[in-house]
């Protein structure tokens, strides 16, 4: 069986050292690079399964190099930063991201981390017998074998998770999803203070979904609660 390529690019090497350890031990191969030059140019000359991101990078930051990489490439991308703010890690959310950790940091949990995203990336990606089935909702056209959504006969463009929770919410109309819930069913690990993530999320899709210029309102905030598809 191939062995999965993990992207570490950080320049600080004895950070990068240290992940790269634990990674090798966990049977990962592992490629390093200290700016983000060179992270773009290994994405696109090797395969690359995972990418860990540190922000503060010379010739391109961690930023820039997701909004590169996500114009043609669909991989996980988690970030590792001394930025704690919550500030920060929602702007890399929004820009791309998958997850996103602070410096200092425990092996163990990034490890964690790592085999998670890799475990939902690899089954969503796995082949699936076509199917004409689709949920359709007035103008809102979801087709789950193909993971497309099309509003008004418009195709919109979704990141995954974006597309795992509108996908959640729509299978079951009216039904009152709590962010924990969500994080879990999504992320497909257990819920550790992830608010953010999900309502970054959920925002960013609501966007999308024109709610900010059309009467239609596809997802309910249900205050104190959580979340509901209003289809």
């Amino acid at each position: 069986m191939k062995r999965l390529s993990i992207l570490i690019a950080d320049d600080d090497a004895e950070i990068a050292d240290l992940v790269a350890i634990h990674l090798e031990k966990e049977g990962y191969h592992v490629i390093k690079v200290s700016d983000g030059e060179e992270a773009v140019g290994a994405v696109e000359k090797q395969s690359v399964d995972l990418m860990i991101l540190d922000i503060m990078m010379p010739k391109m930051d961690g930023y820039e190099v997701t909004r590169t990489i996500r114009e043609k490439h669909n991989l996980p991308i988690i970030f590792l930063s001394a930025k704690t703010s919550d500030f920060d890690k929602v702007q890399g959310l929004v820009i791309g991201a998958d997850d996103y950790m602070t410096k200092p940091f425990t092996p163990i949990e990034l490890v964690a981390r790592v085999n998670a995203q890799l475990r939902r990336f690899m089954k969503l990606n796995q082949p699936k017998i076509e199917t004409k089935t689709s949920l359709e909702f007035g103008g809102l056209v979801i087709t789950p074998d193909q993971r497309t959504v099309t509003l008004y006969g418009e195709g919109i463009q979704l990141r995954p998770k974006e597309f795992d929770i509108l996908y959640l919410l729509a299978c079951n109309p009216k039904k009152v999803y709590s962010v924990e819930h969500i994080f879990e069913q999504v992320w497909g690990e257990a819920y550790f203070e992830s608010g953010n993530t999900v309502m970054v999320h959920i925002r960013t899709l609501r966007k999308k979904l024109e709610e900010d210029r059309r009467k239609d309102i596809w997802i309910k905030t249900v205050w104190g609660v959580g979340y509901t598809f209003n289809g």
